[in-house]
């Protein structure tokens, strides 16, 4: 890494893309995701002359997903520098995605130069409105006109990703202003804490809970640092727990009070309806959690969360507690200790054992096929792995059955629902964690989408197992086709030789027969040197036997 300047002198020998890079490196940031162009070039020099990691994808769209697996892994927002236009619109795709689940990532791209903005001339990569583009799927894009603009921008978006909802943000540059010299100093400025829930409204709270009956919290992606808290309070209230996708592992799902990710399951929901006061920690409650419209909530419903939109939208709150959900849970265990002095019981370990067994009893055949998967892959994976889960049906089965035990380490798309995901999300977790284990789980269907970014693992030689549950289609299309007695169509598109498609990519390749053959494959590819292409057939013969 070059040595620098103090900061007056460098701004004054820095273009402002160079600039970027530098204040992005004071801020923390240490990995890069993108596609070099005409239209970044002043960025790219920047990069050059940086301390950072720049990983290339073979498309925009998976640099933006890559960012996206970086942040949800981690926490740390993720970072993609893109072209205008065309690059813009591919990663749109990632954005929604980040959007949907909250994820803290940074989009900075180029735009053509400020005097042409908006005129029509027929500038390459020209839009209308390329802040329009964004704006619906990010907390906010906005446009630098002056090099002044841009620390200004950037430190609103670190604002943002630290104290509030952390979705993404967009930042466009014009031309002119990214290889303008950067004016002024150039610093990271004072990013706030989150706020903390009003203690008066943390005593409210408590004594609803206290007096509950049956009591039952709901944990979201916005708790992932509040785990420990959640279990004690549960423990305290012999209240059950159900967590959404994002929620999944905070309170462990071999905990005795634990329903795990089961929202998509009737049985679940049932028990949900049977709550009296249901503590809501860090969701929004969203139907892709169940793929109902409503959930069956009938008791008092208090919520917790950052974002004040949520406590009156589809789910009225009896109780509103605006802040960080890890302080609220924290706030809450001890108001409660305080209320009832020993902790209660209330039957919640029976309730819980009697779910699960209706739960597994509930699934239907293909379900059970999923099962048989997920529980090897479980046998054969340490606790502190992480899962990419793609959009497809044995994902969906994963929700409930695959048993997680830790935060952050259980990902699916979910509100956006995006095909094609798994695989750059699970490279940008792999490229965050290196040491850990990360495999990414997708339908032969989904796979294609982003099918290129495989050589993009196998050039960084990563240790990737890329599970690929294979039934030759859109399983999940044909399943609503016939649900809906709709002719098939469209629904079985050509399925690869993946056996040459890994060896075209320079990639490992497996195609289990044996459930202990899935389990060595498996292994193998978690230390192997390159991506593994692990292929399980839904119609082979160890998925459809096993229990």
């Amino acid at each position: 890494m070059l040595e620098r300047p103090d900061a007056e002198t460098a701004a004054a020998q820095l273009t402002c893309g160079e600039a970027i890079i530098r204040l992005l490196e004071d801020y923390g940031v240490d990995t890069l995701f993108g596609i070099p162009g005409f239209h970044t070039l002043a960025l790219y020099r920047g990069i050059g002359q940086s301390g950072m990691r720049h990983i290339l994808p073979r498309n925009e769209q998976g640099g933006g997903f890559m960012a996206d697996g970086y942040a949800r892994s981690t926490g740390r927002p993720g970072v993609c520098t893109i072209i205008s236009g065309p690059g813009v619109t591919n990663v749109s795709t990632a954005l929604g995605q980040a959007y949907a689940d909250s994820v803290p990532l940074l989009l900075i791209t180029s735009t053509n130069a400020s005097h042409t903005l908006g005129k029509g001339w027929g500038c390459l990569h020209e839009t209308a409105d390329q802040d329009g583009l964004t704006r619906p799927i990010t907390a906010f894009s906005k446009t630098a006109m002056s090099p002044a603009e841009i620390p200004e921008l950037i430190g609103q978006a670190f604002t943002l990703f630290a104290s509030g909802r952390p979705r993404p943000v967009h930042i466009s540059i014009p031309l002119d202003v990214l290889d303008a010299p950067a004016t002024g100093r150039w610093q990271v400025r004072k990013l706030p804490g989150r706020p903390i829930v009003a203690r008066r409204a943390i005593a409210e709270a408590a004594d609803l809970l206290a007096r509950a009956k049956r009591p039952v919290i709901i944990v979201g992606g916005g708790a992932v640092e509040a785990g420990h808290d959640v279990a004690k309070l549960a423990e305290w209230l012999d209240a059950t727990v159900i967590a959404t996708n994002a929620g999944k592992g905070v309170v462990p799902d071999s905990h005795p009070l634990s329903l795990g990710g089961g929202l998509i399951r009737q049985a679940v929901r049932d028990h949900l309806a049977e709550g009296d006061v249901i503590l809501a920690l860090g969701t929004e409650l969203a139907a892709t959690d169940s793929f109902v419209e409503f959930l069956p909530i009938n008791g008092r419903l208090i919520r917790v969360d950052i974002d004040p939109s949520k406590f009156n939208d589809a789910y009225p709150a009896h109780l509103c507690l605006l802040g960080d959900a890890g302080e609220a849970a924290n706030g809450l265990l001890a108001a409660v200790k305080e209320k009832t002095g020993k902790p209660l019981s209330r039957g919640g370990p029976e309730a819980v054992e009697k779910v699960r067994r209706k739960v597994i009893e509930g699934l239907g055949p293909v379900e059970r096929q999923h099962k048989a998967v997920w529980d090897r892959l479980r046998e054969v994976l340490p606790p502190e792995a992480v899962i990419m889960g793609d959009i497809t049906q044995i994902v969906y089965t994963g929700s409930a059955v695959m048993p997680v035990e830790l935060p952050r380490r259980w990902f699916y798309p979910a509100g956006f629902g995006t095909l094609g995901c798994a695989l750059p999300d699970a490279i940008g977790a792999k490229i965050a964690q290196p040491d850990t284990p990360v495999v990414a789980v997708a339908g032969d269907g989904g796979f294609m989408f982003t099918v290129q970014e495989l050589i993009t693992a196998a050039e960084l030689r990563l240790a990737l197992p890329v599970i690929i549950w294979n039934n030759e289609g859109y399983g999940m299309i044909r399943a609503g086709y016939d649900l809906n007695n709709i002719p098939h169509v469209a629904d079985s598109p050509l399925t690869p030789d993946f056996a040459r498609l890994a060896e075209g990519f320079r990639c490992h390749y497996a195609a289990p027969e044996t459930a202990a053959a899935f389990m060595a494959s498996v292994r193998a590819a978690l230390t192997a040197n390159a991506p593994t292409l692990i292929i399980v057939n839904q119609d082979s013969q160890w998925v459809c036997t096993e229990k």
